[in-house]
């Protein structure tokens, strides 16, 4: 396996710094995390490793270093809400100690995201992570693009409450990301990225309903990922294939640029 070139001088834990991504199931190839390296490597300028979390590790790029997605103690046959992603936060995860920036794989990229990591947290257990587009005032995070402290036991207990308390929880809360901001908040430090950074397609690409109709989405100035969330993904965006019949979406072309 070939990794990306890191400095010969010694590294210490908290110089470490990792994209990790997850993928399961078959909603989506090992292309999506390919593309998403692809992204990584051309805007990120700093030393990176890439790791994906995944059940089915065919095809994906060799630069990409995959390990098995942890096992959760959750009863079976439930929903998903995203809850393997609050696996990320395991005091140990296999190998891997230091700075990890957690992005979705169906992003897209469309400038240098370096500010990820050299953004100045104002607690050492913060996690940065996106605020919500729609209801902002809720205080509860997107979790499409987060950092954290991985592997140092800096957040020791927030996967097992999960598991310990799930029945408890997933009857206050719909989806992991809910649980992961309330949980920092009330144990940890939980920071929100510069608003411009992370947009979303939906509801700041699309335009508004009835000009959706006759104008493209466009690309909001400063905006460094674009998030993908409801029914649209970026192939979607590309070839004009719309969710909500009254949030029509014409072909993207400049999707097309960025994601590959």
């Amino acid at each position: 396996m070939t990794l990306p070139n890191y400095t010969s001088a010694p590294t210490l834990p908290d110089e470490n710094r990792y994209i990790i991504c997850m993928k399961w199931g078959t909603k989506y190839g090992a292309e999506y995390v390919n593309r998403l390296y692809n992204m990584v490597n051309r805007h990120l300028t700093l030393p990176f490793q890439m790791v994906c979390l995944t059940d089915d590790s065919t095809g994906i790029d060799a630069n990409v270093k995959c390990y098995s997605i942890p096992e959760l103690n959750l009863p079976s046959n439930i929903p998903e809400r995203g809850w393997k992603k609050l696996t990320t936060f395991s005091p140990e995860l296999y190998d891997l100690k230091g700075t990890a920036l957690f992005l979705d794989i169906d992003i897209v990229i469309v400038d240098n995201i370096d500010c990820f990591f050299t953004y100045q947290a104002q607690h050492d257990d913060s996690v940065v992570i996106i605020r919500d587009w729609k209801k902002p005032w809720r205080m509860v995070g997107n979790s499409s693009v987060y950092r954290f402290k991985v592997g140092q036991h800096t957040y020791p207990n927030l996967l097992s409450n999960f598991e310990q308390n799930f029945d408890t929880i997933r009857s206050q809360v719909r989806h992991e990301q809910a649980y992961l901001s309330n949980y920092l908040r009330e144990h940890h430090h939980l920071e929100y990225w510069d608003a411009s950074w992370c947009v979303s397609f939906k509801y700041q690409c699309v335009q508004p309903f009835p000009l959706s109709f006759v104008k493209p989405p466009i690309l909001p100035k400063n905006a460094k990922i674009v998030i993908f969330h409801g029914e649209v993904n970026p192939p979607d965006a590309i070839m004009g294939k719309s969710g909500k019949w009254y949030r029509k979406v014409l072909p993207t072309n400049w999707i097309r640029d960025y994601w590959r």
